[in-house]
């Protein structure tokens, strides 16, 4: 092998050592982020930080005010949990003399969630929104929180002898978890819709989170 060739060797073998190597552990454009290798992170400290970064998504969705952390650092682990928390619990939705074991209340759910967030995300690409199609679905996802909080004091509320007075505060916490959960998606996608066609993306929107409050009521009924 000449000299040359030797030469083109070393270099194809120095660009696959640098896109194989682990960058560099300083990150100066996004100091929140952690400035170690996760390559070798404990398994325990790598669940620990994804737990917290979901909770701090949580948060922004109980006080909407910081748009960009949904957007910018999106993932899927929220609304899976929370999409799963509410299967298992309407499950158990059915009356006493019914035999179902609840398997359908279970693919109810989540066909309602999934493919509903996809269809609204889908409605708002077609829009002209200037947002990823994971990015919607993570905000979608998230924004169950207040509806998941109000199934959470239904369900404390049937445990008492039912009458009209609980089945109207049944009710309005339903609501209100619908109402939280539209406003909540609208303040952190709102910016990605042209002001002529806002009101277009909040109607699917708010009747996807409306159909998952109305699950929330008819479901819970002992």
């Amino acid at each position: 092998m000449d000299h040359t060739k030797l030469e083109m060797y070393d270099d194809v073998e120095g660009y696959l050592e640098g896109e194989m190597s682990v960058p560099s552990s300083k990150n100066t454009q996004n100091p929140g982020r952690p400035d170690f290798n996760t390559l070798d992170e404990p398994v325990k400290e790598t669940i620990l930080r994804d737990v917290k970064a979901v909770g701090v998504k949580f948060s922004h969705v109980l006080l909407p005010k910081e748009k960009k952390t949904l957007l910018k650092e999106w993932d899927l682990w929220g609304p899976l949990m929370l999409c799963t928390f509410m299967a298992m619990v309407l499950q158990g939705g059915s009356t006493a003399d019914d035999t179902n074991d609840g398997g359908p209340e279970f693919a109810e759910v989540f066909v309602i969630v999934w493919i509903g967030s996809m269809i609204v995300t889908l409605n708002s690409k077609l829009l002209g929104g200037n947002i990823s199609f994971f990015q919607s679905v993570c905000v979608l996802g998230y924004c169950l929180l207040p509806t998941t909080i109000a199934l959470i004091v239904c369900r404390v509320i049937l445990l008492f002898d039912q009458s009209y007075l609980l089945f109207f505060i049944r009710f309005s916490v339903s609501m209100g978890g619908f109402a939280w959960a539209t406003y909540a998606s609208m303040i952190f996608l709102g910016d990605s819709q042209k002001p002529g066609r806002k009101l277009l993306a909040v109607y699917p929107i708010g009747l996807f989170y409306f159909i998952i409050s109305w699950l929330v009521i008819s479901h819970t009924a002992s």
